[in-house]
């Protein structure tokens, strides 16, 4: 029997905190996220074992992490924690919280064109590149 790893019912009432106490970037991003505007469901802190991730599109089985300045002190969790999801088959794009204040169209344009894409990672005209696993979004002027 295949053990379940995915929602458990241990993380419900986190989950649940999570949501209630969503950063404004999360709430931005989750604002264009809702409702399939890009034409798949996303979930908001959906868990995967011991890890919670800000975004999960079970389609697509992408995960969008949001990260702010303290993921700077804490970046070997933030790599188990891609590896983690990496090793459940799952893509994970990371953005900074000022990409999502600054440049949410950029961060958009590389949400849908992952989504459009059937390869695994996402190679874009607005992205520089990748650092630290996180997506560097060119600033448009």
């Amino acid at each position: 029997m295949k053990q379940k790893i995915s929602n458990l019912t241990s993380a419900k009432f986190h989950r649940r905190e999570l949501r209630s106490n969503a950063t404004l970037q999360e709430i931005i991003l989750w604002s264009r996220l809702k409702n399939k505007q890009l034409g798949v469901k996303f979930r908001r802190q959906h868990s995967f074992g011991k890890y919670i991730a800000d975004f999960y599109c079970p389609e697509k089985r992408l995960v969008i992490e949001i990260d702010g300045s303290q993921h700077m002190e804490q970046e070997k969790y933030d790599r188990e924690r891609t590896h983690y999801f990496e090793s459940l088959g799952l893509e994970v794009l990371r953005f900074w919280n000022s990409d999502v204040n600054t440049n949410i169209d950029g961060v958009m344009v590389a949400v849908s064109e992952y989504i459009e894409k059937t390869h695994p990672t996402p190679t874009l005209p607005s992205q520089e590149g990748r650092e630290n696993g996180r997506i560097t979004l060119k600033q448009q002027k």
